[in-house]
């Protein structure tokens, strides 16, 4: 079988990278959000927001003439994790992929524990990695770098001598991967004109097992 790159450890974002949800779960979720807010958003607008396709999701939200403050509250009271991780999938070119790799490996993703533990045991993944953090406002948010380094002290990679990779779907992801001195891969998962510019990252893929 062939071999993915040689790297001492990997990095990955979880959702639309390693896994996704089915398309129904979103759209309730935005409908019970805009209900709330007396908004009501497209399927492009929800696809924007879920995948973050633009940079950041508060300058959308506000673009749109959304207030962030009062946005988030109720879409994380909407969320529910037995739901979400009912609707969650895994990526068969990222099962390809993982399967392969014999090296410490790592998620730093937005996605809040609450949701992301349930997922990850739901698809059976929560052993497949060494270390898990979720980003928020005390740690900071991609592309900051200290979630990543934060993984890295969790492999005990910290530091010269250990050549790593973040594999991530958004432009966050590469920039908190060079933020801390990693190769990042990006795997766009979309139609590139979706995207406001280009994501500049070390390499790109359409799916994971392309890196084999």
């Amino acid at each position: 079988m062939s071999q993915p790159p040689e790297y001492d450890f990997w990095l990955f974002d979880l959702d639309g990278t390693l896994i996704d949800v089915e398309a129904d779960y979103p759209r309730q979720v935005f409908d019970q959000v805009g209900e709330r807010l007396g908004y009501e958003f497209s399927d492009r607008q929800m696809r924007i927001l879920w995948h973050g396709l633009t940079g950041s999701r508060n300058d959308q939200l506000q673009e749109w003439g959304l207030d962030p403050e009062a946005f988030w509250p109720i879409y994380h009271d909407v969320e529910d994790a037995t739901a979400r991780a009912k609707a969650a999938y895994l990526y068969d070119d990222a099962d390809t992929l993982l399967s392969m790799i014999d090296a410490p490996t790592g998620i730093v993703t937005h996605s809040q524990p609450y949701l992301t533990g349930p997922t990850l045991e739901a698809l059976g993944l929560r052993e497949e990695f060494d270390t898990v953090v979720c980003c928020d406002e005390e740690l900071g948010w991609k592309p900051d770098p200290v979630p990543v380094e934060r993984a890295m002290a969790d492999l005990n990679v910290a530091g010269s001598g250990h050549t790593g990779v973040m594999v991530g779907d958004s432009p966050h992801d590469i920039g908190a991967a060079r933020n801390a001195g990693l190769d990042g891969i990006h795997v766009e998962r979309f139609d590139a004109s979706e995207r406001p510019g280009a994501v500049e990252s070390d390499r790109r893929v359409r799916r994971l097992d392309e890196l084999a």
